[in-house]
């Protein structure tokens, strides 16, 4: 499904507001297609107040959030071998009260975890201003609320 930025957010806002943890979210796209907006609207939704930074040179930010869940965000473009995720406390994440958004999560393959959703945004050619919206579940975690998109399997 095409969704503008206005709607991603909404999108966005519905899963923070409507998430349970624990929860690996990893978002897949290339520069620009909106990883970013989509992360810190899940944030918000979640009731995370405050500046929500982009973790592109800082690689982790963890937030809390008025639903009493914690909100890591993590950014692996300048990941250059999957042992700098240790360094990151990788093999830490996904306590029972964590929200854990993935950007750039082909940096980290092999390690991630079996129960998880991905979601792929791109461009939606001709239209600056949509982006195509693809959502698959993999494994078995909990629901992921909200879906205003097609679910692929």
């Amino acid at each position: 499904m095409n969704l503008t930025e206005s709607e991603l957010i909404g999108w966005g806002e519905v899963i923070g507001d409507e998430i349970s943890s624990p929860m690996f979210v990893l978002l897949r796209g290339p520069l620009g297609a909106g990883k970013s907006v989509l992360a810190r609207a899940i944030a918000r939704g979640a009731g995370v107040k405050g500046v929500i930074s982009s973790p592109t040179f800082n690689l982790f930010f963890r937030y809390s959030t008025l639903r009493g869940f914690q909100i890591v965000h993590i950014d692996l473009y300048r990941i250059a071998k999957s042992e700098e995720l240790w360094e990151l406390g990788w093999q830490d994440l996904g306590a029972s009260n964590e929200i854990i958004l993935v950007e750039w999560p082909e940096h980290a393959e092999e390690m991630l975890p079996t129960d998880r959703w991905e979601i792929t945004l791109h461009y939606v050619e001709g239209d600056p201003n949509l982006r195509s919206v693809e959502v698959a579940r993999v494994g078995s975690p909990l629901n992921l609320p909200g879906f205003p998109v097609s679910l692929n399997k």
